[in-house]
Parts: C-alpha cells; sequence; structure tokens
C-alpha cells in the first residue's frame, strides 16, 4: 500500500505556485489576494481560516479577513460580499460555511461575483464545469484531481464510487471523475443515503472517494484488493488520550483499508492540505484571468 501524501503534494504545488508569484512581482504584475468572509466564531472554521491565511503568506499571496458576529444580518452580511465584488484589489473570496441558521446559504453563494468564486460554488462556475468550459473547480474536488495527477493514478476507463452527494464534494467530484480528462473518463457512481447495496457497489469499485461524514464508515472487507481509496472525511471523535480532547477520523477505516488498498489517503495529512491548495490556484487564475481583461 502506498500512502498518498497530501501534505507533501501540497508542498510540490505551492512552491510552483510562489515561484509563479515571485515572477509576476519581477514584472510589475498584481500579488494575488485572497479574502474570507468568517461569520461567528465555529472551531473549526477557525482552524480552517488559519491554515488559509498560513497557505496565503507561504506562496507569496496578500490576505484579508473580515470577521463578522454570529448574530449579523443577512443584508449586512450581502453588503460585505458586494463591496468585495466591487473592490479591484480583491482578487478572490470565500465566504467560510457553514453559516449561522439564519442566513441563507444558497442566497449568500448567488450573490459572490463568480470571477471571484474561488470556492467554485456559484452556480454558474458548477455550470461551467459540468459543461468541460474554463471556470473554478470546487477547492476539494479540485485537490483530488491534482493528488491523483501527482501520483500518475490512471482513472480512464477505472469504475470510481463517490460516497455522498453534497455540493462541496460529492456530486462535483462524480462529475469531475467522469469528465474527458487526464484525471477522468472513469464510469462513475455516486452512492448517498438512500442507495442501496452499497457495500457490494464498493467492493467493485477501483476508485473510491469517501465524502460522508461518518468517521470509519467504510470498512475493509467493503474495499476490492488494490483500490485507489480517497477519504475526505473529516469528523472531530472523542479521545481522552489526546491533548485537545478529541482526534480526527475520516470516513474509512484506515487500519483495515491499508491491507487492501493500493493508495490510501490519511486522515489527516491526506485530502485536508489539497483543499487549502486548490484555493490558492484558483485565485492564482483569477489574477491571470484579470491580466488577460
Amino acid at each position: 500500500m502506498q500512502l498518498i501524501d497530501g501534505k507533501k503534494v501540497a508542498h510540490h504545488i505551492r512552491e510552483q505556485i510562489k515561484q509563479e508569484v515571485n515572477q509576476r512581482r519581477e514584472q510589475g504584475k498584481k500579488t494575488p489576494h485572497l479574502a474570507a468572509i468568517l461569520v461567528g466564531n465555529n472551531p473549526a472554521s477557525e482552524i480552517y481560516i488559519h491554515y488559509k491565511i498560513k497557505a496565503c503568506e507561504e506562496v507569496g499571496f496578500s490576505s484579508s479577513l473580515i470577521r463578522l458576529s454570529a448574530q449579523v444580518s443577512e443584508a449586512q452580511l450581502l453588503e460585505e460580499i458586494a463591496k468585495l465584488n466591487e473592490n479591484p484589489q480583491i482578487d478572490g473570496y470565500i465566504v467560510q460555511l457553514p453559516l449561522p441558521s439564519h442566513i441563507a446559504e444558497d442566497k449568500v453563494i448567488l450573490s459572490i461575483d463568480p470571477d471571484k468564486d474561488v470556492d467554485g460554488f456559484h452556480p454558474i462556475n458548477i455550470g461551467r464545469m459540468v459543461l468541460g468550459q474554463k471556470g473554478f473547480l470546487p477547492a476539494t474536488p479540485f485537490g483530488v484531481l491534482k493528488m491523483l495527477e501527482y501520483y500518475e493514478i490512471p482513472t480512464a476507463g477505472k469504475h470510481a464510487v463517490v460516497l455522498g452527494r453534497s455540493h462541496i464534494v460529492g456530486t462535483p467530484m462524480s462529475i469531475l471523475l467522469s469528465r474527458k480528462h487526464p484525471q477522468g473518463n472513469a464510469s462513475v457512481t455516486l452512492l448517498h443515503s438512500r442507495s442501496q447495496h452499497i457495500e457490494k457497489t464498493l467492493q467493485e469499485a477501483d476508485i473510491v472517494v469517501a465524502a460522508l461524514g461518518m468517521p470509519e464508515f467504510v470498512r475493509g472487507s467493503m474495499l476490492k484488493k488494490g483500490a485507489v481509496v480517497i477519504d475526505v472525511g473529516t469528523t472531530r471523535v472523542e479521545d481522552a488520550s489526546k491533548k485537545s480532547g478529541y482526534a480526527l477520523k475520516g470516513d474509512v477505516h484506515f487500519d483495515e483499508a491499508a491491507e487492501k488498498a493500493a493508495f490510501l489517503t490519511p486522515v489527516p495529512g491526506g485530502v485536508g492540505p489539497m483543499t487549502i491548495t486548490g484555493l490558492l490556484l484558483n485565485t492564482l487564475e483569477a489574477v491571470k484571468n484579470k491580466d488577460n481583461k
């Protein structure tokens, strides 16, 4: 079994981004600027935002963070988004999810300028992805494709099974793996909570992408020998032996999967670093798109 080291792949790609940013600076071109809006103080979101800011510093991007209270009104949040849409210094930005229950997530996503939507969630960018047109890909599936590319894992003609149908990971992942692309051309089955014969379907899969949010759902007995297993799940599970009081668990039982898989991502250290790398790649693309206008 070969471990798919997300940290290693992320470092490799970020070094390339850093070099390109340095070249832009030497040529007098604009430095990419990534902004984020954080509503409330969700602990997981705080950690994620911290890593995003750190990653921007690592590759030479400018970054800014707009903090809003959990009680902020939907109208006030939309005003902040409008300001970012109109600010020429901001090349791309994200609104960190989840949002408080009184704010309509769909309305917020629709208000983001598609040309600055580096999370790749706006319907226009989703539509471009479905049609195979140029646009921003959702950051996590984008990161997964980059890992497959780095490890030269063949996907053409393979049976790929995606567990989970969220608009953030599962659904776009299924589309990307099936499209005509070097990291595509697979026959894809999308499984979800209403699917039947999940175990049997997984046992037939050459590639498994688990994005359910259910810790250790995928057991070794569910996997085909030699399968490629990408674990997107990250769930906090209480663990008294840890200083933090919790451990991060993926959707795949790692030890059991390691006995069957040809390639396997760990949690943490697998897909997580690649999600942020996908965000950086989209932001770099956003500023380059401005160059051509």
